[in-house]
């Protein structure tokens, strides 16, 4: 393409535009997954929603590819394209809290992080997430569960409205009462439907919780999830407990006696009254643990507790699924598998019943309102060398725990390999109208470099 039109395109934007014999390129381009080597044609760092009109202008007009990027935490490299423009929002990280309507204002930069740091001062939280350095957009645009999903939903079960960027370039606030159809796609349909420049959240309750890891050796492990999946049935929606299946880190503050083993791990999230005393419940019907860090902790301390191993530039491959049942077979899978793990990678369950299943399947683009967990396998290495290796045992593994979960999964779980049946089984009776809206917003499917839902014809 000719120098002038990007010359013409950067001199309308307030934020940079990085080519790449530009000094910055190799940074710019870098992903959080480092199995992913893409080299777009041009990045616009956008700082308003002014560049963000004129960005995807300029994309449609020209024909390029065209990916989003948020905060930039996306697994399968959704956030990039070759030969195309990167639209980068990464620099949009305005919060504002509005301490008495309990909303949270998000410009679709920020991590998680930079909200639960607002949010804090006042006691408020918004459930998403358990590492604070996701990004907020796409974790909410494909649904965002965490540590508070039993209690409060989904992330998008707290969306209120979002202005987006439609492919037309048109500017739209899409809400309950604005753009309705819009907005139900956009509570879990993920990145197809334009670009949301900035987000209004609901917030809850939650400051200082009684939480932290229980780890237990992995000859435990069949026993404590054959009691987990029990406890998960009974256990009021203010306790929740993901179970991990992974290695202790070589490093501290693990006891050193510990390192480089794989174990079964709690990780407990308490946001109520008697916390202490509902965990020290558990403590007594469970083996004794390998090490016991649970606690009273700020919500914000129980997010960031992840941060230090996950670092940009690991190696990734991510398998998912909705998992409804837990039984004999499929635990002895999972231990089987976890058991030969290396010491970076893992398997998590996390918890998405209580308020989650408070929503109908057609009350969002989320259409799967029934399932208890929703579980990632995670082949993990630092080393590129691995990278085989940990494809092969994250699909050998999910391969085998398949056969007893759902068929969909949860789209930010999901590589760019699982075909387009994966897609439907995860929307299922929703996928349907999810096709019609992406008509309606986007026909010419500019917006394709995400899981992609193509317009109905």
């Amino acid at each position: 393409m000719n120098e002038t039109i990007f010359t013409d395109f950067a001199a309308g934007l307030r934020g940079p535009v990085i080519r790449p014999t530009d000094a910055e390129y190799e940074d710019a381009r870098s992903l959080y997954n480092g199995m992913i080597d893409k080299h777009p044609m041009a990045i616009a760092r956008c700082t308003d929603a002014a560049d963000v009109i004129a960005a995807v202008n300029f994309g449609r007009i020209n024909k390029l590819p065209i990916a989003i990027r948020g905060g930039g935490h996306n697994g399968p490299g959704l956030g990039s394209v070759d030969d195309g423009l990167v639209i980068d929002l990464s620099g949009m990280k305005g919060v504002r809290v509005d301490p008495a309507a309990r909303t949270v204002r998000v410009g679709a930069g920020c991590t998680t992080g930079d909200v639960d740091h607002a949010t804090h001062a006042f006691g408020q939280a918004v459930p998403f997430g358990i590492i604070s350095t996701t990004g907020v957009a796409g974790l909410t645009l494909s649904g965002g569960h965490g540590y508070l999903s039993r209690q409060y939903g989904l992330a998008i079960d707290n969306l209120l409205e979002a202005d987006v960027v439609l492919a037309d370039g048109r500017f739209v606030t899409a809400s309950e009462t604005q753009n309705a159809d819009l907005f139900w796609a956009l509570r879990g349909g993920g990145g197809n439907f334009g670009v949301v420049t900035s987000f209004l959240f609901r917030t809850n309750p939650a400051k200082i919780l009684y939480g932290g890891p229980i780890a237990y050796a992995i000859e435990d492990a069949e026993a404590i999830m054959r009691w987990y999946r029990d406890f998960q049935l009974k256990a009021p929606p203010e306790f929740y407990v993901f179970l991990g299946l992974q290695g202790i880190p070589p490093t501290a503050p693990f006891p050193e006696e510990h390192w480089n083993k794989i174990m079964c791990v709690l990780l407990v999230a308490h946001n109520g009254e008697g916390g202490e005393a509902a965990v020290n419940e558990i403590r007594s019907e469970l083996p004794t643990p390998l090490f016991d860090w649970c606690g009273p902790i700020p919500y914000t301390g129980l997010q960031t507790l992840f941060d230090p191993f996950y670092p940009k530039g690991l190696q990734w491959y991510w398998k998912g699924d909705f998992v409804k049942t837990l039984p004999d077979a499929a635990i002895r899978a999972h231990v089987a598998h976890a058991s030969k793990a290396n010491i970076f990678s893992a398997m998590h369950l996390y918890p998405i019943d209580c308020a989650v299943h408070a929503k109908k399947p057609t009350d969002t683009a989320w259409n799967t309102r029934d399932a208890l967990w929703s579980m990632v396998i995670v082949g993990l290495s630092p080393d590129p060398a691995d990278r085989q290796a940990i494809r092969d045992w994250a699909t050998g593994y999910w391969k085998d725990v398949h056969p007893h979960d759902l068929a969909g999964a949860y789209p930010n779980f999901m590589m760019t390999d699982e075909g387009e049946g994966r897609l439907h089984a995860t929307f299922g009776s929703n996928y349907a109208k999810l096709a019609s809206i992406k008509r309606a917003y986007d026909p010419d499917n500019l917006f394709r470099v995400n899981h992609n839902i193509p317009p109905a014809h």
